[in-house]
């Protein structure tokens, strides 16, 4: 290697003392909501436990007796909407891709489509939904994603679901993105 100060990069070499940060592999509520636009009532991911960059997620969810939608659903048996779980889901694979996404801050990330949705176990207050995110495919703009959400290791649901960034704050740019995904 060269001492003079006109050596490529590619001559340099990196020291072996030289410390490289690991991947972020967990997040908090505060990170996750630097991440996801939802606040509450709609956040409906707590921490995240696992991550692996492109490829899976794990999040946990904790279900609450104070949440707004078990006063109806249903009085003396509260019950978590199913299209809740799957919103959870769908919360745990946009903190995935989302980390991804270098100007996030001037996109949304929305469903075009969810197939598949299977309700196994009903999801009440006291339990822990543990959300487990693989990606099937992933482009640009879109993705698509298989979804388990479990209780104590019992299946409660799962999805196929599709999402694409589009522009935030741009209702009519956002209606149009989706229409052309859809021909």
């Amino acid at each position: 290697m060269s001492d003079s100060p006109l050596s490529s990069a590619a001559e340099q070499v990196v020291p072996e003392t030289a410390v490289v940060a690991p991947e972020k592999t967990t997040m908090d509520i505060v990170e996750i909501m630097a991440i996801l636009p939802h606040r509450y009532p709609l956040l409906l991911i707590d921490r995240v436990i696992e991550m692996e960059r492109k490829t899976r997620i794990v999040a946990i969810k904790n279900v609450t007796a104070n949440e707004p939608h078990f006063v109806g659903h249903f009085p003396d048996y509260p019950i978590m909407p199913g299209v809740l779980i799957v919103e959870a889901i769908a919360q745990a694979g946009g903190a995935l891709l989302l980390t991804e996404i270098p100007d996030r801050d001037d996109k949304l990330m929305v469903f075009t489509g969810i197939e598949g949705a299977k309700f196994r176990r009903a999801v009440v207050p006291g339990d822990q939904l543990r959300i487990e995110v693989t990606v099937l495919n992933w482009r640009r703009t879109a993705v698509k994603l298989i979804g388990k959400a479990t209780v104590e290791g019992v299946l409660a649901c799962e999805a196929t679901i599709m999402c694409m960034l589009v522009p935030r704050g741009n209702k009519k740019a956002a209606e149009a993105s989706v229409e052309g995904q859809a021909k």
